[in-house]
């Protein structure tokens, strides 16, 4: 397909698009999957459209994801300038909040908006206060996306939001990516926040609907604060969350279970799931992956089934 339209803003459409836009000379150095790197040589992209309901101010991906965005060595970034403006509402909010992600990410933009396009081979069009409202046919197929423009409105709560207008327009499309973020769900027993989709905790210790502690439960990462952020960001999301287990734990806060030794754990989880994965034997999958991409001067060659890598763990 020629014409990609990837729905999103942030991190993951940011990397959908990487993928799609970059050489196969550019991928081949990196960790991706021998079959992935195979298909992609095939690729027949010329335009990535990347789509965003809301403004520059608003976008959920990182200083670092656009910016290599103007990097790639076979396509250019295009964003109109029209879209690239920060509407007043919106400035009021970044000069409040001094959101340096933010500030940086309209500074990066701006700076795409002006830049002049060198012709290369692939154009990534990031497009801003835009939505898909239709998915066109075209012979059995998507042909095309159907997009309403986007008014940024305050809401009575003092919120951005997007407000769709009369104003339509259709981009040319035979592959479609959804990529508008992740919600959680519940589990049995466990208290859950349904207005964010998140476990209901302080700072990682799960708690009731009354505030209280639910004593030896906690939790990190996207169920714990929603879905924002990068890898960093839940490394330190679950140092916060360890930080206040040893607090517990220094107080007694804490289960206090029938056989509470590491060997009745381990012979607990063997009896629910006979093909977990310790650390041991995670660092045998490491090791493995690391020595077959240092053949190609790759950073590693993964492997794409589990069976593969459990043989690798069991050896």
């Amino acid at each position: 397909q020629e014409n990609v339209v990837v729905v999103g803003i942030g991190n993951v459409a940011m990397d959908v698009a990487r993928i799609l836009c970059k050489t196969v000379d550019e991928l081949k150095v990196t960790d991706i999957a021998d079959h992935a790197l195979a298909a992609l040589s095939k690729s027949k992209v010329k335009n990535v459209y990347i789509l965003g309901r809301r403004g520059p101010a608003q976008a959920a991906f990182t200083p670092p994801e656009i910016k290599e965005m103007g990097e790639f060595a076979e396509a250019d970034v295009n964003i109109l300038a029209s879209e690239a403006v920060v509407d007043a509402n919106s400035q009021k909010l970044l000069d409040d909040s001094n959101d340096k992600n933010a500030i940086k990410n309209v500074e990066t933009i701006t700076a795409y908006a002006a830049r002049e396009n060198a012709g290369k081979p692939r154009q990534l069009h990031i497009r801003f206060c835009v939505s898909p409202t239709e998915l066109v046919e075209a012979d059995g197929r998507v042909g095309a996306v159907k997009l309403i423009q986007n008014d940024l409105v305050l809401d009575d709560r003092g919120q951005l939001k997007a407000v769709a207008t009369e104003r339509e327009e259709v981009i040319p499309a035979g592959l479609v990516f959804r990529s508008v973020g992740y919600r959680g769900q519940p589990l049995p027993d466990v208290p859950f926040n349904e207005s964010w989709g998140t476990i209901l905790n302080e700072g990682g210790r799960a708690v009731d609907a009354a505030g209280d502690q639910v004593v030896g439960l906690y939790t990190a990462g996207w169920i714990k604060r929603g879905p924002s952020g990068v890898i960093g960001t839940n490394k330190t999301c679950a140092q916060e969350t360890v930080g206040l287990m040893m607090q517990d734990l220094q107080v007694n806060r804490m289960f206090e279970p029938s056989a509470p030794s590491a060997e009745a754990a381990l012979k607990l989880i063997q009896s629910r799931q006979p093909d977990f994965v310790s650390f041991a034997d995670w660092k045998k999958i490491d090791e493995a992956e690391v020595a077959k991409g240092v053949a190609s001067d790759r950073p590693r060659v993964k492997f794409t089934r589990v069976a593969d890598m459990l043989k690798v763990a069991r050896a």
